[in-house]
């Protein structure tokens, strides 16, 4: 049932429901998505099935749906009254979390199931890799061991972009990451054009600014996800992927991984727990937890890796 706790707290502004409850929001719904779909949608070590799109993502791509309805209406509403001729601009999402969490796949759901609705066919999904500045400056400037916090991003370029998208430049570009080379591509770049939902997925994505006169591209988003999980849950997933990744995509010469090819699965699994240590422990400790409040939406994830509560922003 729904209840009003988070985090024990009595006072929270987020209104808490079990997954039976946030389940019966959308009762009876056909499952869009094909067996391949979900495979192609999964990713790495997430244990995303039908039950789960079911029971979790159906509700809340009908509640965003609505959300998106209501901000066209309102921008209806207010052009008439303003006596403008403003064109409405897309409804963006941002989608928060740690690595290895599951955030990705939880993007890649909703753009899938949101772009089945005849009110929002155009969904563009971008990750924020994209913006992390090039190899060769995180090297040159001592922050390749701080890849993925705030400062190793061109937060500039980031903010530019999503400014655009709000602004209701069309089209506008994103540049494209390579995670196999672990880098920018040069010269490649994804092109929106005229979107109804933009979906941006990112550590950092529901950061505040970074100074009480600043902008942050958090304050230009109409809807917040963020995907929760135990600390010490997430670490064992990513030691987890990290082996899996070891025995399979680093074994391609061309992987900027491939020094870890050749380790056996207990190095394997020392060098993943160093690297969660040392890097992504502090940097969700640090930077990616305490956006966790912002978000519009919360999604709990249990030591299963399945969402097992969902927690609304009360409006």
């Amino acid at each position: 049932m729904a209840s009003s706790s988070f985090e024990r707290d009595q006072a929270s502004p987020f209104v808490e429901y079990d997954r039976a409850t946030w389940a019966a929001l959308a009762p009876h719904a056909p499952l869009p998505l094909s067996e391949d779909d979900l495979a192609r949608v999964r990713s790495v070590g997430d244990m995303l099935d039908a039950k789960e799109v079911l029971e979790v993502y159906q509700p809340l791509a009908r509640l965003i749906s609505l959300y998106a309805e209501g901000a066209r209406h309102i921008h209806s509403i207010t052009r008439n009254f303003l006596g403008d001729s403003v064109a409405h601009t897309p409804f963006i999402i941002g989608v928060a979390g740690s690595v290895a969490v599951g955030k990705s796949t939880t993007s890649r759901v909703l753009a899938e199931l949101l772009s089945r609705s005849p009110d929002t066919p155009k969904v563009s999904l971008i990750a924020t890799d994209g913006f992390l500045l090039p190899l060769s400056r995180l090297k040159q400037e001592g922050l390749l061991h701080r890849k993925g916090f705030p400062e190793s991003y061109d937060r500039r370029a980031l903010l530019r972009f999503v400014s655009q998208l709000k602004s209701g430049v069309s089209p506008v570009h994103a540049p494209v990451y390579s995670h196999l080379v672990y880098d920018r591509v040069e010269g490649e770049s994804l092109e929106i054009d005229s979107p109804d939902i933009v979906i941006i997925e990112g550590l950092n994505v529901l950061a505040p600014p970074a100074t009480n006169s600043a902008l942050a591209i958090s304050d230009l988003f109409d809807f917040g996800i963020y995907v929760d999980a135990r600390t010490t849950d997430i670490a064992r997933w990513y030691e987890e992927r990290f082996v899996q990744l070891q025995q399979g995509a680093f074994s391609d010469p061309r992987s900027y991984f491939h020094r870890y090819a050749d380790l056996a699965e207990s190095d394997a699994r020392l060098e993943a727990q160093r690297l969660w240590r040392e890097i992504n422990e502090p940097n969700l400790v640090e930077n990616i937890l305490p956006t966790r409040p912002r978000a519009s939406l919360i999604l709990r994830k249990e030591a299963d890796h399945r969402i097992n509560t969902v927690l609304l922003r009360k409006t």
